[in-house]
């Protein structure tokens, strides 16, 4: 395919976008953003898209502008506008996927959100969706009838520690049990990337009305560089509760890989934390609170991980992205 691939990035993620296109070595194609006096809104592309593969980047996470709900009916909105000026196919691109964490019922009448997100971009004619390391990856493949494609940041997360801890022996604990399988995927990663399998660890977790409970760990820690895998954190709580369970172990350091830095009231503590040697984020979200100059936290950008994608997706060949 000789054409290059036209990428969107709409309001608020435009300094990924800006990222994404550099890796492309494109330039974002240019749309109109337009903000009415009652709140509504509309959203179109200022160039031909007609027979063209499209592909709109949006971070669906609520920030000081825009709240996730006008960010998600943007994209639609953007999404429904794009096919209907005849583009040939649409790519969603999305580093965060919102309501992805509600992908079961736990309770009577609960509500399954991630298949909701599902059906509402499908509706808009959607024919791919491309996100990162949503919740759960079974409920992602399954909400999906158009093509959907999972991207992890394990490797980029692997090298970075990598480099910091040499040859030391580390152990990859789950802050959770229901997170084993994703540090199964990490664990992987580092096999492949380092040449030997560590073991691993989880941590005892029980959440009721918001309220979590349980601070056991399974699995030996003693004299190992504890690595905490975990998709995102709003508060920290969690997070600071394994990092000090594995100290307790026997953890001579302890890592947090987080992929989703959602960041919200309270994870300040995160900054500063004595517990948590490095916090490595990447930067799918703008966080509701920065990190401050100096605190031990480490950006590891996915922007070239994306774009690596969206080339494989638009001249369909497969790779080990797109192949986990």
């Amino acid at each position: 395919m000789d054409r290059q691939p036209v990428l969107f990035a709409l309001e608020g993620t435009e300094d990924f976008g800006k990222s994404v296109a550099a890796h492309l070595e494109i330039k974002l194609a240019a749309h109109e953003a337009r903000d009415f006096e009652d709140g509504e809104h509309k959203v179109r592309p200022l160039s031909d898209v007609r027979g063209l593969d499209i592909y709109v980047l949006h971070t669906l996470f609520g920030d000081k502008t825009h709240s996730v709900n006008d960010k998600l009916c943007r994209l639609l909105f953007f999404i429904g506008a794009v096919k209907d000026a005849g583009a040939a196919s649409v790519t969603a691109v999305l580093p965060y996927q919102a309501y992805a964490r509600k992908d079961r019922r736990t309770k009577k009448r609960d509500p399954i959100t991630t298949r909701y997100m599902a059906q509402l971009l499908e509706a808009m004619g959607t024919d791919c969706v491309l996100a990162l390391e949503v919740h759960n990856r079974a409920a992602f493949d399954n909400s999906f009838r158009c093509r959907a494609e999972h991207l992890e940041a394990h490797g980029l997360f692997v090298q970075a520690i990598k480099e910091k801890i040499g040859n030391e022996s580390v152990v990859v604990v789950s802050p959770d049990s229901g997170g084993t399988k994703r540090v199964d995927r990490f664990r992987d990663a580092w096999t492949a990337i380092v040449g030997h399998e560590p073991p691993t660890a989880f941590m005892e977790k029980r959440r009721s009305e918001g309220v979590v409970t349980g601070d056991a760990v399974v699995g030996n820690l003693s004299g190992k560089v504890a690595i905490i895998v975990d998709d995102l954190v709003s508060g920290g709580t969690t997070l600071l509760r394994a990092a000090q369970a594995c100290r307790d172990k026997g953890a001579t350091r302890v890592y947090a890989v987080i992929t989703h830095a959602l960041f919200g009231p309270g994870s300040e503590k995160l900054y500063k934390a004595e517990t948590l040697d490095q916090l490595l984020i990447t930067d799918s979200v703008t966080p509701q609170q920065e990190a401050p100059a100096g605190s031990n936290v480490t950006v590891v950008s996915v922007a070239g991980l994306f774009a690596e994608a969206i080339k494989a997706l638009h001249t369909g060949r497969e790779t080990p992205v797109l192949m986990d």
